[in-house]
């Protein structure tokens, strides 16, 4: 059963034991999104507006601290969620992320979660967001994006989503010139990436993590 677990910053990750993995790193879940997707990624790209691909929308954290930096810029930012087990809303009600994310993200988050699967939402003025239940390695993606967040479970716990056709997929989506992070920087997914198309650069990772990856596709 999967158990929510407070993270080195005071906000919430969740334990599958079945995988015997946490959704986000223990050291701080809002820290490690902040300094993956947001810093490394969102603030990276100068594309406007935006059209932005997250390969597992698990919690929706990733697009909750999406929307809120949204909301600060001019900007509008077309956020496209995959997702193959959605979450039960019983358990995603009980994540404390709002009281970490100032007082819009209340309002914010419940939208995002009660939003209809499969149907593009608008959260606010600049964030329209799409989550769509789907298997990622089996099914096509739809669409042209300038910004990936890959968050899938890690290579070690989910080998399929790391494959050198998984990144061929991605690549037949993203824009030249666009941007890939992810929290992950093994090796295989350093070679993986460079196979199809991408010049890889490692960076600091957040706490916990030596490095992480941002790749841009030529």
């Amino acid at each position: 059963m999967t158990k929510l677990v407070i993270t080195g910053d005071g906000s919430h990750t969740l334990f599958v034991p079945e995988l015997n993995e946490h959704y986000h790193s223990i050291n701080g879940a809002i820290r490690e999104s902040m300094h993956v997707f947001i810093n490394n990624g969102f603030a990276f790209s100068e594309a406007n507006p935006l059209h932005i691909l997250e390969i597992g929308f698990g919690t929706g954290l990733n697009a909750l601290l999406t929307a809120i930096e949204s909301s600060a810029g001019i900007r509008k930012v077309y956020y496209s969620s995959l997702e193959k087990y959605p979450l039960d809303r019983a358990l995603t009600e009980k994540l404390n992320y709002s009281g970490f994310c100032g007082d819009q993200a209340r309002d914010i988050f419940k939208k995002i979660h009660i939003s209809e699967w499969d149907k593009e939402t608008v959260i606010s003025e600049n964030f329209i967001f799409k989550k769509t239940q789907s298997d990622f390695t089996a099914d096509p993606i739809n669409g042209s994006f300038d910004l990936i967040y890959f968050d899938a479970f890690g290579p070690d716990k989910q080998p399929e989503m790391w494959t050198s056709a998984i990144f061929s997929k991605l690549t037949a989506v993203i824009r030249q010139g666009g941007i890939f992070v992810t929290y992950s920087a093994k090796g295989d997914v350093k070679r993986n990436l460079r196979a199809n198309g991408f010049k890889v650069t490692l960076l600091p990772g957040p706490p916990g993590k030596r490095h992480m990856i941002r790749a841009v596709k030529l």
